[in-house]
């Protein structure tokens, strides 16, 4: 049986695997690309993402305007690197929050079984309504800004991920290294802690790139509603809003944004899908 470290894989075979396995190693390729524009796009971007030009509106792609101008003359390639660094990182704080949440509900409820009845209702509860909509709600209660944004968002998409958790935690409390240390009084948190989460590592890998993905897309979609950040702010979602009008005769406005949107949440769902057979020893021995 080949060695498996609590993480899943040995660390010195993680590059070849990965290699292995195209989708993932394109998925990481991508989004390390998209990652890397956003964040040094106040060295790359000619123009700033706000800057108008009127007399320069709806100007096609060339080389001045390698992604074409909106209908204030605003450089849209600008603006949409600038808008990545938004984007990701709702992305990021929101999956962080997820996290954080849905793991806590999640042990709780597969460790303790008195509190199992009460947290999987609150969780069966919330993910009855679709997300957008919950969403939506919580944006609207709390008032538009980036940090409701991130809460709603964290909100919404922590029951998928508790539900992963839970489901792995009532299998591992019941074997036998976890009822030894029991026997043995280990302490109950240390034992949640040490034996339980660490062995939760690879679920709630590839749960939290999912989660990621769909944080994105709801952002955009919060923004595209006018129900997120502000207006001002450029993000793949107003971008989009605000070049629909325009799309007859303008439709680069609309088209970069929205590929930048298919490209993030694509290779992200292919880091998500490799993770997924790189960790699991009953997939990986497929690779």
């Amino acid at each position: 049986m080949a060695a498996v470290s609590s993480a899943g894989v040995d660390t010195p075979r993680i590059s070849t695997l990965i290699l292995q396995r195209r989708t993932l190693a394109i998925g990481l390729a991508v989004i390390a690309t998209i990652t890397l524009l956003a964040v040094l796009a106040p060295l790359i971007a000619p123009y700033a993402p706000n800057k108008l030009s009127i007399v320069n509106r709806l100007k096609p792609p060339s080389t001045t305007w390698f992604f074409g101008t909106d209908e204030f003359g605003r450089d849209v390639f600008s603006r949409t690197i600038y808008a990545g660094q938004l984007s990701l990182l709702v992305g990021a704080a929101a999956t962080t929050l997820a996290a954080v949440v849905g793991i806590t509900l999640g042990i709780v409820a597969g460790f303790f079984r008195k509190a199992d009845g009460v947290v999987s209702r609150i969780i069966d509860a919330m993910m009855a309504f679709p997300d957008i909509l919950l969403a939506i709600a919580l944006v609207a209660a709390l008032g538009p800004s980036l940090a409701t944004v991130i809460i709603a968002l964290g909100i919404v998409y922590a029951p998928r991920l508790a539900r992963v958790v839970r489901a792995s935690t009532l299998v591992i409390r019941e074997l036998p290294y976890v009822e030894a240390a029991r026997a043995l009084g280990v302490p109950t948190w240390r034992i949640m802690t040490r034996h339980v989460l660490r062995n939760l590592v690879s679920p709630i890998l590839v749960q939290a790139t999912f989660i990621f993905a769909y944080a994105m897309l709801a952002e955009a979609g919060l923004s595209f509603l006018g129900v997120g950040v502000s207006p001002e702010v450029p993000t793949w979602g107003t971008m989009i809003a605000s070049g629909r009008q325009y799309v007859g005769q303008a439709d680069w406005v609309t088209i970069f944004p929205g590929l930048a949107i298919i490209l993030t949440v694509l290779s992200l769902q292919l880091v998500g899908d490799g993770l997924r057979d790189l960790l699991d020893p009953r997939l990986r021995k497929d690779l």
